[in-house]
């Protein structure tokens, strides 16, 4: 049985494993963060917010200060998610489920 989580994450509970929305890819168990199973990019915010001014304020993020990560399937690309971290902060584990829960209550 497969539960929809976001818009590109599901949960497939048979198998207990993270899978990809559109491809059916598995990230990895679903008891774990399924951000380890996809392809990252940390990208220079700079890339995204140009400077808009010269000067020492230039309304672009500071890479020193923020770093914008970007998590993506292996099997189709699409971006599952991305979050804004400073230097050095490890990866969030942002979505953590009962899974027995869910299960006594999709597969009973």
């Amino acid at each position: 049985m497969k539960i929809s989580i976001t818009e590109y994450l599901d949960i497939d509970l048979e198998a207990e494993q993270w899978r990809c929305s559109r491809c059916g890819y598995a990230l990895g168990p679903a008891r774990d963060n399924y951000k380890k199973g996809c392809l990252i990019f940390d990208r220079d915010p700079r890339s995204l917010y140009p400077p808009v001014i010269e000067g020492p304020f230039t309304f672009s993020p500071d890479p020193e200060w923020i770093r914008i990560i970007e998590f993506y399937c292996p099997g189709c690309g699409t971006m599952m998610e991305n979050e804004f971290l400073p230097p050095g902060h490890p990866v969030t584990h942002d979505i953590e489920i009962d899974i027995d829960a869910l299960k006594r209550r999709h597969c009973s």
